[in-house]
């Protein structure tokens, strides 16, 4: 009970919200040219460094409960400390979803924000590595995180990027395995289907599907993307009607692959999709596509390939066909793998299904603890609510973060 002890003594005697919004302050106060705005930065700093400094000297933890009480307030505190204490780990990598996660349309104009970003770079700075996991291209992710986080970091060697939900995995610093291309590891087979679909998306679109959509830059997954703003009425309509353009598309990519021409591809695509997705089923249903076909009457060699396959629909937002021998937990392992963490615990971020995989994951191989905003898929939350119950707001990463922060932090404690 003693570290339990040290925190309630530290949250009763000292203003820990005075600390923590000074050191929000100093860490993510913006460059300005201004020496009025400089001259009340450093009082800011001189003031956090004499409340440092009295519970430095109150305890004789060193800095660890200093750090604590910059860091986090109460209840993030005491969440780190019962994980820790359940777990007896430290996090040591991180594996965060970025849409929706990192960054939210809703809650952050769809920006990192910076306080998300400092924690990041205080993760970097104790050596935890950060593999971003995400369904967005390679070159988009690496935008953005070059222009939050830096260069250097980024090109650091401890941070990797799984891509477009697990196809391939870039961790620059790594030489010749800086990037690693999973989907050339698929069979001849899965290719040939994943190319015909690619190869005829567009060219073969129907009018009202082509001139409201486009297709995402991937390496591998065949992405639509809607041309009207995410989670509009046009971006909704768009998407439902590509969802079953693509679904019959792979249906009948999937029925070339068998000895027998026909032309039940579709038909057989939408049976087997909508019994296995009811988010589908209902998008179906609503498009008047639906078909009256047991899954039972699809042959068993289509099957066979269907099952392989991951048809994603996000609402408003996209539709998907990928491979579900590429998904998030195999990039992750992979990225792991290049990162040379052997022995990894891990903190799991993120707001979908297969964000979900990697969860579920991590608790099969007890190697990790999950956490999803409060808007995160019902799936995920069902997940994150019977494991450790680590919800947090619209937008509010860092906090999540900071907790996993104080956890490592009370670990050395």
């Amino acid at each position: 009970m003693e570290r339990y002890d040290l925190l309630y003594r530290l949250y009763d005697e000292f203003d820990t919200d005075a600390i923590r919004d000074l050191q929000t302050f100093v860490d993510v106060f913006p460059a300005v040219d201004s020496r009025v705005a400089l001259d009340y930065w450093q009082e800011a700093r001189d003031e956090l460094d004499a409340r440092r400094t009295a519970v430095r000297d109150a305890f004789g933890a060193g800095e660890t409960l200093v750090e604590v009480a910059a860091t986090a307030d109460r209840d993030h505190a005491f969440t780190g400390l019962d994980l820790h204490s359940k777990y007896g780990h430290a996090v040591n990598a991180l594996v965060l979803d970025v849409d929706e996660t990192l960054r939210s349309a809703g809650g952050t104009d769809n920006e990192i924000p910076r306080e998300t970003l400092h924690a990041l770079t205080e993760f970097h700075e104790a050596g935890v590595p950060i593999v971003i996991c995400t369904g967005q291209t390679l070159e988009n992710v690496k935008g953005f995180l070059i222009q939050g986080l830096g260069n250097e970091l980024v090109h650091s060697g401890d941070v990797s990027i799984v891509y477009e939900t697990g196809t391939g995995v870039f961790t620059p610093g790594h030489g010749s395995r800086t990037k690693r291309l999973l989907y050339d590891e698929l069979d001849e087979e899965m290719i040939r289907v994943f190319d015909r679909v690619r190869s005829r998306v567009l060219p073969e679109a129907p009018d009202d599907v082509a001139h409201g959509i486009h297709l995402q830059g991937n390496e591998f997954n065949v992405t639509l993307k809607p041309n009207f703003d995410v989670g509009s009425p046009e971006a909704e309509r768009v998407v439902d009607r590509g969802l079953v353009y693509l679904v019959d598309l792979l249906g009948e990519a999937v029925a070339s692959e068998t000895d027998e021409v026909t032309t039940r591809g579709p038909e057989w695509a939408r049976a087997y999709f909508a019994a296995d997705d009811p988010e589908i089923d209902a998008v179906l249903e609503a498009e008047e596509a639906s078909v009256d076909l047991s899954v039972d009457e699809v042959p068993a060699e289509v099957v066979s390939v269907f099952e392989r396959v991951d048809v994603a629909y996000y609402h408003a937002d996209a539709a998907e066909v990928g491979s579900l021998e590429l998904n998030k937990p195999r990039g992750v392992r992979a990225a792991l793998d290049v990162l040379d963490v052997d022995d990894p615990f891990l903190a799991v971020m993120g707001d979908s299904k297969s964000d979900l995989r990697v969860m579920e994951w991590a608790a099969e191989n007890d190697c990790g603890i999950a956490a999803a905003p409060e808007h995160a898929s019902a799936a995920v939350l069902d997940h994150v609510r019977a494991t450790d119950g680590l919800v947090f707001d619209r937008g509010g990463a860092a906090a999540m973060l900071h907790t996993v922060y104080v956890m490592n932090l009370l670990a050395d404690l």
